[in-house]
């Protein structure tokens, strides 16, 4: 889909950050509805204006990710680079101030692009940038984007993955890798199986399975799992987080 969810967390052509009047407007053209798997599951999180509200809380955000959503969310911003010029894409927003954060480290004459299928999610992110941000909202489905091939310099997946039946996972992973150029890199950032010996690991997959039921996927499968054969050799790096809790990836294409 795309909207936030640390962990029970997420994640308009002619809609830039600066533009206060501006309406929510699809990229593509072609008319999107919120696919049903988010409005069954993750309407209490995502979607209801309320559940936007009440999510959008940084204590909340970073106790969903056990106190790991500052680690998590530098580990991703610092791996898409000090700077980002040319073309960097979000895919999905995301609760907290990771977007901010990347728009702050887009240069004069570069664009930072964030896609999401909620309207609502969409313009709690513009609430939140600053004027005159170079930043696009554009509302897509992550796993049909209306967007040429090779358009992007990097592209990130945070905490999005673990949301997704995996037909919708395969997609999405299809279509980040399409749209960036070769050379670039596709940066995800998600769930991961813990280590045997971690406090957290009994406790945890229990209420992922029932409040976020495509989880546990992660836990059991590699993210190679669900890449396109012609790039499960290109997982250039790998790292660990709390624990095996977390795990970023880095694809080059």
């Amino acid at each position: 889909m795309g909207s936030y969810s640390p962990g029970v967390a997420r994640g308009v052509a002619g809609l830039s950050a600066g533009s206060a009047n501006a309406s929510v407007a699809d990229a593509g053209g072609a008319e999107h509805h919120i696919p049903d798997y988010l409005n069954e599951i993750y309407w209490w999180t995502y979607i209801h204006p309320r559940a936007i509200r009440f999510f959008e809380r940084p204590w909340l955000v970073n106790l969903i990710l056990w106190g790991k959503y500052v680690t998590m969310r530098d580990a991703a911003v610092a791996e898409l680079g000090e700077t980002l010029p040319g073309r960097t894409l979000q895919i999905a927003c995301v609760y907290g101030d990771l977007t901010p954060r990347l728009a702050a480290r887009v240069p004069e004459g570069s664009q930072l692009d964030v896609l999401d299928v909620v309207p609502g999610q969409l313009r709690n992110l513009r609430r939140k940038l600053p004027e005159n941000a170079p930043v696009k909202l554009l509302e897509m489905d992550s796993s049909a984007m209306h967007l040429p091939d090779a358009t992007y310099d990097r592209a990130l997946l945070f905490f999005l993955l673990h949301e997704m039946p995996v037909p919708v996972r395969e997609a999405t992973l299809r279509e980040a890798l399409r749209v960036v150029r070769p050379g670039g890199k596709l940066v995800i950032v998600d769930f991961a199986k813990p280590s045997k010996w971690h406090p957290l690991k009994y406790l945890w997959h229990p209420v992922l399975t029932r409040l976020e039921p495509f989880a546990p996927d992660l836990w059991t499968h590699p993210v190679d799992t669900w890449l396109p054969a012609s790039h499960r050799d290109k997982v250039t790096a790998r790292a660990s987080y709390f624990g095996g809790f977390y795990q970023k990836l880095v694809i080059t294409v």
